[in-house]
């Protein structure tokens, strides 16, 4: 997937709400629900 990024192990998905102007995601393939919201990508 394209929209998809790893850190230490972990994948997550990212994606862009133009409205919002945020990028948001969760991260992937684990039993725990953790998502997260931005509106930079420093």
């Amino acid at each position: 997937m394209k929209n998809m990024m790893e850190y230490q192990g972990y994948f997550g998905s990212v994606n862009y709400d133009d409205q919002e102007q945020i990028f948001y995601g969760k991260v992937e393939y684990i039993r725990s629900l953790i998502s997260y919201e931005e509106d930079n990508v420093l």
